[in-house]
């Protein structure tokens, strides 16, 4: 489908980007423009760990043994996770949007730390994972998986630790931090026009369950995302396509950006659902010294009826698409970068900064 070798690719896709950025600018109307921000170092010195769920089919080990559960008992070191009824692994897709989530915080100059580092072999048990998380210094860690339910069942959530956990340090992370990090994803989420979960008995998008052991091992703060129902066709299309892929790991990377930064987040509430009550809701939220004060945030842009920024690449229409991607997939993403929409971009570092980000993201897109 998209005959091109992968640095060709990248490099027509960044030469459309920046036609196509430069083509929505508002030029400056005064002689010197304001200068950019170095957003390709807003992340630095932020380290996140990262874990796609579960494995490759090429390992040997006992899944089935137990281990510690973080609760006092025990349970399987692992799962195979679930498979698309077009047969598409959930480990498969979870590598897939790790890593786009992994170029895009790169991007922004983070340190990535991966629970595994391929999609073929073995990755580790749950136990393992979470000691790898907190042995790695990361200040947030991201376990990204996709759920497996009856088909009617749609939507995504975020699981999150019935408190409190036995052990302090998991208890004080998961309650604090982790409970504002799943927060600020599950509302990127919703800012990105996904539905949360009607199923699992998630309330506006969470789900708090104490049957899970990674959250109840890690002693940084975790997100535990499950993007949606592989069963569900929606869904699974969003699970399956480069472009879904895409539209996930940019919700991600949001939530996980808006909380680095500790920028106040505005929630979207959830019609018919009541307020979450999970983690500790007097937890104070984290401030930068220059987003100290809440933003307004603009209407994410959506795209046109039946448009598809990674098929109108395909077709040729590189700049008509990656404007369409950029409006309406990036806007919350930069957003909370404090850039506004990509029509306001005057700067020509600003622009080198966003297509540097969006070509990563959208080559490994559409290399899949």
């Amino acid at each position: 489908m998209f005959p091109c070798r992968s640095g060709m690719k990248k490099s027509i896709i960044k030469a459309g980007l920046v036609a196509a950025v430069a083509g929505s600018m508002i030029l400056p109307t005064t002689a010197h423009a304001e200068p950019a921000p170095d957003v390709s170092t807003k992340l630095s010195g932020k380290t996140i760990f990262l874990d796609p769920g579960h494995q490759g089919t090429n390992h040997t080990e006992d899944m089935a043994r137990q281990v510690d559960d973080g609760r006092g008992g025990t349970k399987e070191c692992q799962t195979s996770g679930m498979t698309t009824p077009n047969g598409v692994a959930e480990h498969t897709i979870n590598w897939k949007v790790s890593q786009l989530v992994k170029a895009a915080v790169e991007s922004l100059g983070a340190k990535v730390v991966m629970s595994r580092n391929d999609d073929e072999g073995w990755g580790g048990c749950i136990d393992e994972r979470a000691a790898a998380a907190n042995a790695s210094g990361a200040d947030v860690a991201v376990s990204i998986h996709a759920d497996g339910a009856p088909p009617a069942d749609h939507g995504f959530h975020l699981i999150v630790p019935q408190l409190p956990i036995p052990n302090a340090a998991a208890d004080q992370a998961q309650s604090g931090g982790g409970a504002q990090l799943s927060k600020d994803v599950r509302d990127a989420y919703v800012r990105s026009g996904f539905s949360p979960a009607n199923y699992a008995g998630a309330v506006d998008g969470l789900q708090t369950r104490a049957d899970v052991a990674g959250p109840a091992l890690t002693t940084v703060p975790l997100v535990f995302v499950e993007m949606g129902n592989g069963a569900n066709p929606e869904d699974a299309q969003l699970l399956e396509t480069g472009e879904g892929q895409l539209k996930h790991a940019i919700a991600i990377t949001t939530g996980v950006v808006s909380y680095l930064l500790g920028q106040t987040t505005v929630v979207t509430p959830v019609r018919g659902t009541p307020p979450p009550t999970t983690g500790d809701s007097t937890t104070p939220r984290r401030t930068s010294p220059d987003t100290t004060t809440q933003r307004s945030r603009p209407s994410v842009v959506a795209p046109e009826e039946d448009s598809s920024p990674l098929s109108a690449l395909d077709s040729g229409s590189a700049g008509e698409g990656l404007t369409s991607m950029a409006m309406s997939l990036l806007s919350p993403l930069l957003e909370e970068l404090g850039l506004g929409s990509v029509g306001s971009l005057v700067d020509d570092e600003m622009v080198g900064m966003v297509t540097d980000l969006a070509s990563q993201m959208i080559g490994i897109a559409l290399s899949k």
